[in-house]
């Protein structure tokens, strides 16, 4: 189907919220649902070994499928929070973290037991969950063409997705979310994970998907940056820039924070 169907996309409504459009070979998925229950609350804790965020979207995707191939790749809060170190060894030690590990066994009444020391700031290095089943996406050094993205093409589908927030017993905010939008050539997907402790750090980790809808070229970029909460206010500071507002904004401090971890990946779908 790679360039065969129709130019034109095709929107497809579902029974439960959500949308799915079809274009030029591949299938571009959403679903917004209401945060999750008690009930699922309690599976998820029970299977991930720890406390879900203030607010878990355990329904919500975002989802590109390559129908000739079978080829996906998806992104949900259960696996993005599955990447969540779990030992403890990557807690943010900070005065706080014992009142909110209090406040959490308190609201999850009952499933306390299963709820062990571990990044009470839920960081994640998810770049979404592939396939198990070939074609798969391989270390490559092919970046992602910012020059055809720059481009003012007519945006024929958008939507954002949020899969979980918390604002960390009202100590900053940690949140991840996902944005997608579609042209008539190509589409890009942003898995955006972005956490600010007060007083402490912020940390804004992408993941990247662009597909090229004529060569069904396939590209995932992952770029970790952080600082200190310090470094960045002073640099905000000397800007000029409303410090508080800002702080509030990944969009305005991603360029900021200096990177710490890359990756690079590429796949062709044939």
């Amino acid at each position: 189907m790679n360039g065969q169907s129709s130019p034109t996309a095709q929107l497809l409504l579902r029974d439960e919220p959500g949308n799915v459009i079809v274009h030029r070979g591949f299938r571009i998925t959403t679903k917004k649902l209401p945060i999750l229950k008690a009930e699922p609350i309690e599976r998820m804790t029970s299977t991930l070994g720890i406390a879900p965020p203030e607010m878990i979207f355990g329904d919500n995707l975002a989802s590109i499928e390559h129908l000739a191939t079978g080829w996906s790749i998806d992104f949900t809060a259960f696996h993005a929070l599955r990447r969540v170190d779990k030992t403890g060894t990557s807690m943010l030690q900070v005065a706080h973290s014992k009142e909110w590990q209090s406040t959490r066994e308190k609201k999850h009444e009952g499933i306390t037991e299963v709820v062990k020391p571990f990044d009470w700031s839920y960081s994640t290095d998810y770049k979404g969950t592939e396939q198990p089943i070939p074609p798969y996406l391989e270390p490559s050094d092919t970046p992602i063409p910012l020059e055809l993205l720059k481009r003012p093409d007519p945006i024929i589908f958008f939507d954002e997705v949020m899969l979980y927030e918390d604002e960390m017993a009202d100590n900053g905010i940690t949140a991840l979310s996902c944005k997608v939008r579609v042209m008539h050539a190509r589409l890009l997907l942003l898995c955006r994970f972005f956490m600010r402790l007060d007083g402490v750090m912020l940390r804004i980790r992408d993941t990247r998907v662009f597909v090229e809808f004529e060569t069904s070229e396939v590209i995932r970029e992952y770029t970790a940056r952080e600082d200190s909460y310090e470094a960045v206010r002073q640099k905000l500071a000397m800007k000029g820039r409303d410090v508080p507002a800002q702080l509030r904004d990944p969009n305005g401090l991603v360029d900021l924070l200096p990177v710490v971890d890359k990756s690079l990946e590429r796949v062709v779908l044939k």
